[in-house]
Formats: structure tokens, C-alpha cells, sequence
């Protein structure tokens, strides 16, 4: 383990590589899971701002799903997630013409309709965040779609922190990406 700021970081993050390879999951994190995408509560507003610049992208089914329930819910940690369909896909889902599943709001900010990324824990898979009282916990999720992503991940000799540099600075700051950077480097000048 290791501590920056207020966070306590897996070493895994630093030691295990990681790029996502879509050609072969197809997006399957935004449609297989327990629960929708952890949403921060200052983020849904942005989601409810982005809504009409994505709802043609949307399914029907998950039109119906954010009028009857809104873009989130809150799962049994009572923490709010994104809504989702038949306990699968976020509402926010749409596909290419591959069947890839992307997400709606992120192909709305890359076309400009929006200044929103998409929610921050989205753009970090697959690291998760634990919220505790006193620090945030930033770990490594291991999930048996993504040993694909591993393996590329190891085959181009990159590293989850070095894939999700945009995203880990966008949660957490350059200072504390520099300082966790540091950490990595001195870890493997160590082996």
C-alpha cells in the first residue's frame, strides 16, 4: 500500500498493466455488472444537463428507465449510481457500427454538445474508489472481461496508473499523479 494525500493506492495500480481492448470486450463494463456506474453527487447535474444532447443516442428502453427513475438511483450502500436496464446496460449506453457499446455522453463531449466527460468513475475503470472516513481507498478491480485488457496491457509494457494518467488527474490532481508517478518509479528501480 501506499499513501499520497488523503488516499491509500493499491500497489497494484502501480505493477499491473493494463490497456482496455475494445475490439475484444466490446464495452461489456458498461452493460454487465451489479449496479450502474458510481456517480458523485455533484455529477448528477451534469448528467441531467447532457440528457437532451444524448437522448437520441438512447435505447427506448432506456428512456423509459430515466422518466420513471431519473438518471440515478442509489444501490444498497445507498451510494448513486447510474440507471440501468433490465439490470444491465446504463441508460447511457448507445453502439457503434461494430456493436461496440459506448457511452452516449462521452461521444456527445467528443462531438462537442457537451463540456461533460462522463461520470469520473467511468473514466477511471478499472480502478474503483472506496470512500472511508478518514481516506479514499484507490484499488485495482480485477474482472475476468477485462484479461484481455491485462495482457495488452502487459504486451505494451503499460501500467494501470500510466493508462488512466487522464482520468487519475482529473480525480485527483497533477500534484498527486507527479508524487504517484514518483512512487512507481521508485518501486521499480527497487526489483
Amino acid at each position: 500500500m501506499l499513501q499520497i494525500q488523503d488516499t491509500i493506492i493499491s500497489l497494484d495500480i502501480l505493477e499491473e498493466c493494463f490497456v482496455c481492448d475494445l475490439p475484444v470486450c466490446k464495452g461489456i463494463c458498461c452493460v454487465i455488472g451489479d449496479a450502474g456506474a458510481p456517480v458523485e453527487e455533484d455529477e448528477i447535474a451534469d448528467l441531467e444537463k447532457a440528457l437532451p444532447m444524448v437522448w437520441d443516442d438512447l435505447s427506448p428502453e432506456a428512456k423509459e428507465v430515466i422518466e420513471r427513475q431519473g438518471v440515478v438511483y442509489r444501490d444498497l450502500e445507498g451510494e448513486f449510481v447510474t440507471s440501468i436496464v433490465n439490470g444491465d446496460d446504463c441508460v447511457f449506453t448507445c453502439y457503434d457500427e461494430n456493436g461496440y457499446c459506448k457511452c452516449a455522453i462521452e461521444k456527445a463531449f467528443r462531438e462537442g454538445k457537451t463540456d461533460f466527460y462522463k461520470p469520473v468513475s467511468c473514466h477511471l475503470y478499472p480502478v474503483r474508489i472506496s470512500k472511508y472516513h478518514e481516506f479514499r481507498a484507490v484499488n485495482y478491480h480485477r474482472w475476468q472481461y477485462c484479461r484481455e485488457a491485462a495482457a495488452l496491457g502487459k504486451k505494451q509494457g503499460v501500467k494501470v496508473y500510466q493508462f488512466l494518467k487522464e482520468p487519475l488527474i482529473r480525480k485527483f490532481g497533477e500534484e498527486w499523479y507527479e508524487m504517484l508517478s514518483a512512487a512507481a518509479n521508485e518501486l521499480s528501480a527497487k526489483k
